[in-house]
């Protein structure tokens, strides 16, 4: 039971994490700086709890909040990049993060913080019922029409009539939010953080989780997430000594098969009208 409470604890923290990534590149952006913002959600509510003795809910909160404001401040230099500029800008961001933290004896070091206040995994779950929707809601209402249309070409947005930096501002904001509010997340439920898990492979990878569950639809990041979470974890049962290859080469083949993710919006399309059609009969 203890088991199976982890692998949904970290499943519930990495849907969280995907759907702050998904924001910026559902609007065009891709964005490596993703550990960097986790890290920096786990240490604000760390500090919260340890120094200030508040409750979870106000250390969550500002994790979430702090996250956020730095996330609309680094948006502004960051925008004005593009492609892989962008790309190393971000990243450049949390290797700051990182390095500021590990020199840092106020924020532990290199040795860590303990973070007493204890998340049980209900909550987490709950966190991420509540993400998952707010994303869905989003993404189905004009605002997540204006991403996807910034996303396809943003020059055509920008003459529709769409304030394009105004849109990708706000999802950059918002996808540093909620960053932040899976690495609260995960300081209040395993009571321990260090520099060294936000490093520069946890950006990587949730970029993965991203970009092979596919960014035109908020289904890929669930289903991306729950790929990278579940897959290894169920190779566990074979050999173990070779699921790393075999995850690796599931990647690749999803890279070369599905170039625009696992999920795409002619997927959804043609499943939702396969089951009206179904339902008709």
């Amino acid at each position: 039971m203890g088991y199976l409470e982890g692998i949904i604890a970290i499943l519930c923290i990495n849907l969280i994490f995907a759907y702050g990534v998904f924001l910026t590149a559902a609007s065009g952006q891709l964005n490596l700086g993703g550990g960097g913002f986790q890290a920096l959600g786990a240490y604000i509510a760390g500090v919260c709890s340890n120094s200030l003795e508040v409750p979870i809910f106000i250390s969550v909160i500002a994790g979430i909040i702090g996250a956020g404001v730095v996330g609309f401040l680094l948006s502004f230099p960051v925008l004005r990049t593009k492609g892989v500029y962008m790309v190393l800008a971000t990243f450049a961001f949390a290797l700051v993060v990182s390095g500021i933290i590990l020199n840092s004896d106020f924020l532990g070091g290199a040795t860590g913080m303990s973070v007493p206040a204890y998340l049980p995994v209900n909550g987490l779950i709950f966190s991420a019922i509540g993400v998952v929707l707010l994303v869905f809601w989003i993404m189905a209402s004009r605002i997540g029409l204006a991403m996807r249309s910034i996303h396809d070409d943003d020059l055509v947005s920008e003459i529709m009539g769409i304030n394009v930096r105004g849109f990708q501002v706000f999802a950059f904001t918002l996808g540093g939010a909620l960053a932040g509010f899976s690495g609260a997340l995960y300081a209040h439920h395993y009571s321990f953080i260090e520099a060294q898990y936000f490093s520069a492979l946890l950006s990587i990878f949730v970029l993965l989780y991203v970009l092979i569950g596919g960014t035109q639809t908020a289904w890929g990041p669930l289903i991306g997430a729950s790929f990278f979470t579940l897959i290894p974890e169920l190779l566990r049962v074979g050999d173990t000594e070779w699921r790393y290859v075999i995850f690796g080469v599931l990647i690749v083949f999803m890279m070369i098969f599905r170039p625009e993710g696992i999920v795409t919006r002619t997927l959804v399309h043609r499943i939702g009208t396969t089951f009206s059609r179904n339902r008709g009969h």
